[in-house]
């Protein structure tokens, strides 16, 4: 890290506003390589997304970063290791680390995935996907109830890529969603990237899951780029890689879904395979151009 750099990060005060209204607006994914960029072209439009895990420490360069960029822009703070899915209890720790990090950079939104991630002490870089039973739907309520509790304000919960279905499931993934919804009053976070890739892999419509999904209680939008490969029997099988630009089928599915549920907030992630700063920017704003244009009409309409 260069000198110039490191002045104006230890310059940073700590977040001085409280978190900040984002409908409408579109952010990217927080990558430490983009930052001298992003503190050259100084306050913009727009929002940053973290993952949680990487700022779980107590300070240190990691956290100086955020707190500059945290400075003059709204963050989306994105968790990707409480298992809530898991069979066994929250890790404690991690639960109030997490909090700690709510408490600290006031986000304006909280989020993470319908997923499991640990095994008795081992955790898994994966989010592993869940059966659709009364079991599960219990479990994940309880989980999500206590980091409700301890965050004290409504987490959003992520639809997951899939590319194995259970036998055992006795419910479909949006009626899951929606149960889980209603039972806990979280709100959901729609990757539109996610439903691609499931209803490819399993070979349902994604229109017609996202008819069944209850938009209403959606607060933010993840979009992101996939790969493609093929299974044993040589069918297509896309992966939730995260290592290119978004898709024009995902570009088509996000605005259908704008036109339904109006400007929501919109994170492009791109977590592999990172791109210059000016990429990444670019794909934020053809989802701001997106949103921008629906908000107009929405504006003509009321006229």
């Amino acid at each position: 890290m260069n000198a110039a750099i490191s002045s104006r990060l230890l310059a940073a005060e700590p977040p001085r506003f409280p978190a900040l209204a984002i409908r409408g607006l579109a952010g990217t994914s927080f990558k430490p390589k983009h930052l001298a960029a992003i503190l050259d072209e100084g306050p913009q439009r727009g929002f940053f997304e973290v993952h949680a895990e990487n700022y779980m420490g107590a300070g240190g360069p990691p956290h100086r970063a955020l707190e500059a960029v945290r400075r003059d822009h709204p963050v989306s703070l994105h968790g990707v290791c409480m298992s809530i899915g898991g069979e066994q209890p929250l890790d404690k720790a991690h639960l109030t680390r997490f909090r700690d990090l709510v408490e600290r950079y006031e986000p304006a939104l909280v989020s993470e995935h319908l997923a499991w991630s640990t095994h008795d002490t081992t955790y898994f870089n994966d989010l592993l996907p869940l059966p659709y039973t009364e079991a599960t739907l219990g479990r994940v309520c309880h989980h999500i109830d206590q980091v409700q509790d301890a965050i004290s304000r409504p987490l959003l919960l992520e639809n997951p890529s899939t590319y194995l279905a259970f036998a055992e499931s006795t419910m479909s993934e949006t009626e899951f969603i929606r149960r889980v919804a209603d039972r806990t009053g979280c709100g959901l976070l729609l990757d539109i990237n996610n439903v691609f890739v499931s209803a490819t892999n399993h070979g349902f419509s994604a229109l017609d899951y996202l008819s069944d999904f209850p938009l209403s209680r959606v607060g933010e939008i993840h979009l992101a780029g996939h790969a493609e490969q093929r299974d044993d029997e040589g069918d297509l099988l896309l992966i939730d890689s995260h290592d290119g630009p978004v898709t024009d089928a995902v570009w088509k599915l996000y605005e259908i879904v704008i036109t339904r549920c109006g400007p929501l907030p919109t994170l492009v992630e791109w977590d592999s395979k990172i791109p210059d700063w000016p990429v990444l920017k670019a794909e934020a704003a053809a989802a701001q151009a997106i949103l921008d244009r629906h908000q107009r009409e929405m504006r003509y309409a009321a006229a």
